[in-house]
């Protein structure tokens, strides 16, 4: 009896000396998706290589055995396999195969992450910031200032969330003008304009958006949720026109600022109308949110993610790598987007056909690309303003904010080259 024992213990540490790889997966049998890609992020940053395998167990994640990995990812609660050296070089022989759609990416170098986030307090939470700090992933937050002052070069990764690029201060003033948290926050940007040189916090928000532009332009990678990605394009295409109205900026709107708008400068949209009354809570006909048909409810509210091709689009594959391709949806203050609006060169990918819902699309400008997800918290179907944020605790397996982590990790993918 004592032999056997000796063998077969004998056995399990020949293994695992034998171990050359730590494998994560991330289908099902995932404890903790979110954390995982910490993980993963923690590796690149002590210069291991990590490789992502698109389509194979939900896109799980490979790197070369090391019990310091190991020991983070028991601390995290990551789930994890020990495989031998045999066993990780057939799993990549699998996935090469031209017969299966699934690919291995390789990440090498962890991007400099910045969230645009005002240093004032606001009464809502920000999705990206939440399940940064709950995967354990290093970021610095930038605003207006910083901006302003050129400093985006030095990062490889910006997130807008609940911003208004239009100078309108996402057009609360009718619910919450008398409120001390949104005449708090007209007085900073009033302030913060005049200081930068700008006579009005639009001009101001106009020229933080073409300073965003340029980051992407030159080779950048932009993620926006909410009401970031159609203010965006929104303040750009009105580059020049006075949209804003008297209560926002101390005088009227230009009433043809309709016909003057240049969707031109837009990244991702196209023939969109402005809401210039100032009592609709809303900036453009690009959001859907006011038009939904009734029946769409929490029940019943899911977008579908499109299936791509590893090998040949590996960008969109990253971007939409998961364990469930039906994701629930989720409400903002722009909650998806009205697909006759978004340009025939943006890659919607994932959408509500039936009613006609872009939710989830991504494009190139210049030498960068950029990402836009609606909705405002993937766990919190309809979050209103003052509402406590989401404890991520309670959803590690969140197919919704593992969205937003495979737009963090995808700007570490190492650009494979192929014949031709």
């Amino acid at each position: 009896m004592r032999k056997y024992i000796f063998t077969i213990l004998f056995s399990i540490l020949m293994m695992y000396s034998h171990a050359a790889y730590l494998f994560i997966q991330m289908d099902d049998t995932q404890k903790n998706h979110l954390k995982a890609y910490g993980i993963a992020f923690w590796v690149l940053e002590r210069d291991v290589e990590v490789s992502w395998l698109l389509n194979y167990r939900g896109g799980s994640f490979m790197c070369p055995y090391h019990q310091q990995i190991e020991n983070e990812m028991v601390i995290r609660g990551v789930s994890y396999e020990i495989l031998a050296d045999v066993q990780a070089s057939q799993i990549i022989r699998d996935i090469s195969s031209p017969e299966v759609n699934m690919d291995e990416v390789k990440l090498h170098k962890p991007p400099k992450i910045a969230v645009y986030s005002p240093k004032n307090r606001q009464p809502w939470d920000d999705a990206v910031t939440l399940t940064l700090t709950y995967a354990e992933i290093p970021y610095e937050v930038v605003y207006d200032n910083e901006i302003m002052e050129g400093i985006l070069p030095i990062y490889d990764w910006l997130h807008l969330h609940h911003e208004d690029f239009t100078g309108q201060y996402g057009k609360f003033w009718r619910s919450f003008r008398n409120a001390a948290w949104y005449q708090e926050d007209v007085r900073i940007n009033e302030e913060n304009a005049k200081m930068l040189g700008f006579d009005k916090v639009s001009q101001l928000k106009l020229g933080v958006a073409k300073k965003i532009r340029d980051f992407v332009s030159g080779g950048g990678y932009l993620f926006s949720m909410c009401s970031a990605p159609d203010s965006f394009d929104v303040a750009l295409a009105a580059d020049g026109v006075d949209m804003v109205d008297v209560m926002f900026d101390g005088d009227p709107a230009d009433p043809d600022a309709q016909q003057k708008l240049n969707y031109e400068n837009c990244f991702a949209f196209k023939d969109f109308r402005i809401v210039s009354n100032p009592y609709e809570y809303e900036i453009s006909s690009i959001d859907v949110t006011a038009k939904r048909p009734r029946t769409i409810n929490e029940k019943n509210d899911f977008f579908t993610l499109f299936d791509y091709s590893a090998k040949w689009d590996p960008i969109p594959t990253m971007l939409c790598q998961n364990h469930l391709q039906v994701i629930k949806g989720f409400m903002g203050q722009t909650t998806a987007f009205n697909k006759d609006y978004v340009k025939a060169s943006v890659l919607v990918m994932g959408e509500h056909k039936a009613a006609n819902e872009a939710r989830y699309i991504h494009g190139e400008y210049g030498f960068g690309t950029f990402t836009f997800l609606g909705g405002h918290d993937p766990e919190d179907y309809r979050h209103l303003v003052g509402d406590p944020p989401t404890d991520l605790n309670l959803h590690p397996n969140s197919p919704g904010y593992r969205l937003i982590l495979n737009n963090v990790l995808f700007p570490a993918a190492k650009k494979k080259k192929r014949k031709t």
